[in-house]
């Protein structure tokens, strides 16, 4: 009997325009069709049509899981084939691999559930339940437990991988991260070397997860923009003793430790917050905290650190600074008005009230690792420009994510991914919808997109970042010889932006510039992707605007 084809949607079918797009609106594509995979075998198979066919390799193929999407790396007019592995979305406990097997196409909300449900276990990924794993993995992944537990890729053990090496034959490859596994290199790579690089993800490994904990102590709050614009020296004081505080966290357990007595005092480890400074159009600035809430210390431990970071909030003249429920949306997040109290709630019903993507709309992002505090300039800017008059959007905001804890006790090569000194990681975000009914049909949708409707996001977002890091080409930098006191240590390539590879927003005739791929990976380790690259995809079967590179030829070897 004939094996079973997989599924092609194509132009005239009514799915295909929910398929051939994703989250991001931004970002939609006319394939030839999209391949909807169950299985590996259906990879394979649509690897091989389009490998087989010349027509159709003029075109890209890509892959979606989750399908969020940042850039247009899935969905472009140069994409010809989508291979779309969201129904390949299972999580089970796979006795002959002694480990726990996530397909590439579950969203973080369905590993959670089903690895938490029947096995008290979790990957300590992201916050947002329909980020598709495929994706998130594969660049390093993490989430609120990330500084308790560590990086998603820290668990990874094997992943299955469908590549053609030779540029015709679809080959199903199981590497892992065993010594002398001949694929162990290929497993490497996706320990945080992006997906879209090396082959079609369909399977993901992992062993020793860890255990949540059973409850979690949440508070979730805002302070009102009215008073920071009266009194921008106590925004400035909050962002500054802000990112203070996990700097000194990490240093808490040196010799000659400078920071207040409570940070050396307590645990820090199993807090993660996120501190949405919001454009001042949002009315209101937010700050989201999660921690463990099995500890009897978790309550005095949260107040100590709110005490910290805005102590001139509580004393004196603090009416000038209105502190109150987070009950706007901020970004992805919804309001969470009933978190003002501090509660503690069962881990995963807390996760379940976290998790959210936002609506559906158009959105442009920025991110860098901060390896210390914000210094006066970084303040300043920030500042600036979320109070820049000449802009005005509710949905834009940069927000301040903690990091650190048991992500930086990993040494920097034992993963792709070489950040492991950070103490924050930064998101900048702007999301808008298409502004009026250009085309006169009496409805608004993709076809009324117009430049203009975007650019002015576009621009107060390019604006704010190069600000930011004007004293490092406006860019964030890594230290280096030319900025040895550099303060920042490059992107996070799950938040990738075409403009880090564009000479206009990163000149590379400045000064200690710095490449988009050494932002994203470091010098070593993009050169170590590279030679993975050139063993299993020689022929750049699988590439986008920010795919990992085949090495130039050695030219030494050329003569020879």
């Amino acid at each position: 009997m004939p094996a079973s084809r997989p599924i092609e949607v194509g132009p005239g079918d009514r799915r295909y325009d929910a398929l051939r797009r994703g989250f991001n609106q931004r970002w939609i594509a006319e394939p030839e069709y999209v391949v909807v995979a169950t299985r590996t075998d259906d990879v394979v198979a649509a690897l091989g049509d389009y490998l087989a066919g010349p027509e159709l390799r003029k075109r890209r193929i890509t892959v979606r899981s989750g399908g969020h999407c940042y850039e247009n790396f899935v969905s472009s007019a140069d994409v010809g084939v989508i291979i779309d592995v969201s129904q390949m979305s299972r999580v089970y406990h796979d006795p002959a691999m002694k480990a726990y097997c996530v397909e590439a196409g579950a969203s973080n909300w369905h590993s959670t559930t089903h690895l938490y449900r029947p096995y008290g276990l979790a990957l300590p990924g992201g916050s947002c339940y329909s980020v598709g794993l495929g994706g998130h993995v594969s660049g390093g992944g993490y989430g609120l437990l990330s500084r308790l537990h560590g990086l998603t890729v820290d668990y990874l053990h094997a992943v299955e991988v469908v590549t053609a090496a030779d540029g015709r034959t679809p080959r199903i490859t199981v590497a892992t991260r065993e010594p002398h596994d001949p694929g162990r290199e290929l497993w490497w790579a996706h320990t945080g070397g992006g997906g879209g690089n090396f082959g079609v993800i369909t399977r993901y490994w992992f062993r020793d997860l860890p255990a949540p904990p059973s409850r979690v102590l949440c508070r979730s709050l805002s302070w009102d923009w009215d008073g920071f614009r009266k009194r921008p020296d106590r925004f400035k004081a909050m962002l500054r003793r802000y990112g203070a505080f996990f700097e000194f966290e990490r240093e808490r357990g040196e010799r000659d430790f400078q920071g207040p007595d409570f940070i050396r005092d307590y645990d820090y480890r199993d807090m993660f917050t996120l501190l949405k400074l919001t454009h001042m159009s949002n009315g209101k600035v937010g700050l989201v905290v999660q921690m463990d809430g099995d500890r009897d210390d978790s309550a005095a431990r949260l107040n100590a650190f709110l005490d910290w970071i805005t102590p001139e909030f509580r004393t004196g003249d603090a009416s000038e600074i209105t502190e109150g429920p987070l009950d706007s949306e901020m970004g992805e997040h919804p309001a969470q008005t009933a978190l003002y109290v501090p509660t503690r709630l069962p881990w995963l019903t807390a996760t379940q009230s976290l998790n959210s993507s936002g609506p559906n709309r158009c959105g442009k992002y920025k991110s860098a690792y901060m390896t210390a505090g914000f210094t006066e300039h970084q303040i300043d800017a920030i500042y600036r420009n979320l109070t820049d008059p000449g802009y005005r959007n509710p949905d834009a905001l940069l927000q301040v994510d903690s990091y650190g804890g048991r992500v930086n006790d990993v040494p920097r090569d034992a993963t792709a991914v070489p950040q492991r000194s950070s103490v924050m990681k930064l998101q900048y975000q702007a999301y808008w919808t298409w502004g009026s009914d250009v085309t006169g049909d009496q409805v608004r949708d993709y076809q009324d997109a117009q430049p203009e409707s975007e650019n002015v996001h576009l621009r107060w977002i390019r604006r704010f970042y190069q600000d930011v890091y004007s004293p490092t080409n406006g860019v964030p930098a890594s230290p280096g010889e030319v900025f040895p006191t550099s303060n920042t240590d490059g992107c996070y390539v799950n938040y990738p932006d075409v403009d880090l590879s564009d000479p206009a927003f990163n000149p590379p005739d400045k000064k200690g510039h710095q490449p988009w791929h050494e932002l994203y990976y470091g010098r070593e380790t993009y050169r170590r992707l590279q030679r993975v690259k050139a063993v299993w995809d020689p022929y750049d079967v699988f590439r986008h605007a920010q795919s990992i590179r085949l090495p130039e030829p050695d030219k030494d070897s050329e003569r020879r």
